[in-house]
């Protein structure tokens, strides 16, 4: 945002104060190439800061039957996913999961039978607790005039409502990537058929489907991502619920350390089997390396309640994970330099 405040132009952002420049207000010339300036730097910012999915289709997006359901979706061609492509016959089911419609803390009221509640939603901004912005960098989504409801920023899924998601718009999540080398019975660091070093990483089995995945999980209203980050870490590599008071002591430090200094390989939109129209996943991936394996890596990994199993998985580009964590943990593999 730019403002000319008693001759001086103030430049800001979402992020907060970027500079401030003395201009004098008769300096027309000056000003018009400083905000050509600003303005080709914050596009530049938007297009390159993190990677991102913005460009991409919808293919887990389109699983049907949708997961733990036996609601078909409209099937879709490759063309029909963007919403660019003019249909307007488009016409899919409209499907909310029973847990969902029955009003748990987590979920935003229905549109049908909270049609009240529902129209007090504050869509694209923080409201009260609940962050109902997008994560895709400078953007916003679209909500209907005609239904009222948030349109998934790529594109069509085949399916209307909220399936088994609870809030309407983005539902956001907080992935923790932890990373280590792989290391012989010496000590010794492994390298792949590139040549290069081996990375693992600690996967989790999804006990829905028993697809491996990054142990991850939703950010609750009010929480800061680096607190989600370190309890879904806890809770479903560590199993923290379970664990003794003395057990959770050893645990809570090692993670601590290790999460002081992490990096941030994705921000944005997920293409997730639990998508619809209206209601999407999005999340923050961050990679946690544990260079010398002496940190989390010396602990009994013990999968929590929301996970079949846990393991130090072996990175290639031969795994395969559960919605787009796969293009997470190959970024991470790119920032290391390491085998792919």
């Amino acid at each position: 945002m730019l403002r000319l405040f008693r001759g001086s132009l103030i430049v800001t952002s979402q992020l907060g104060f970027i500079s401030a420049a003395q201009v004098p207000c008769s300096a027309t010339v000056s000003v018009k190439r400083l905000l050509t300036g600003v303005i080709l730097c914050s596009q530049f910012l938007c297009q390159n800061t993190r990677v991102t999915m913005a460009t991409a289709t919808h293919s887990k997006a389109l699983t049907s039957p949708y997961p733990n359901s036996k609601q078909e979706r409209l099937k879709l061609k490759p063309e029909q996913v963007s919403w660019q492509t003019k249909w307007e016959e488009y016409n899919p089911p409209d499907f909310t999961a029973d847990k969902v419609l029955a009003g748990p803390v987590w979920a935003d009221p229905d549109d049908k039978k909270n049609a009240e509640q529902y129209k007090k939603i504050k869509w694209n901004k923080l409201d009260g607790k609940v962050n109902r912005q997008t994560y895709e960098k400078c953007k916003t989504y679209e909500v209907s005039k005609i239904d009222g409801r948030p349109s998934n920023p790529i594109g069509r899924t085949g399916l209307k409502g909220r399936g088994e998601l609870g809030k309407w718009g983005p539902n956001h999540a907080a992935d923790p990537i932890v990373t280590r080398w792989k290391r012989d019975a010496k000590g010794t660091i492994e390298q792949g058929k590139s040549g290069k070093k081996v990375l693992q990483f600690i996967a989790i089995q999804r006990k829905d489907n028993q697809e491996w995945a990054i142990p991850g999980g939703m950010v609750d209203a009010g929480e800061k991502v680096s607190v989600a980050l370190k309890r879904e870490f806890g809770e479903e590599a560590m199993n923290t619920l379970e664990a003794t008071p003395q057990e959770k002591k050893k645990i809570k430090k090692a993670v601590d350390a290790l999460f002081k200094v992490g990096h941030e390989v994705y921000r944005g939109y997920v293409d997730d089997p639990r998508n619809t129209d209206n209601s999407w996943m999005e999340t923050i991936a961050v990679n946690f390396h544990d260079v010398e394996g002496a940190s989390v890596g010396k602990f009994k990994l013990n999968a929590g309640d929301d996970a079949a199993g846990v393991k130090w998985m072996d990175i290639s580009s031969e795994i395969k994970l559960y919605a787009s964590h796969q293009h997470f943990i190959e970024e991470v593999t790119k920032r290391h330099e390491a085998h792919w």
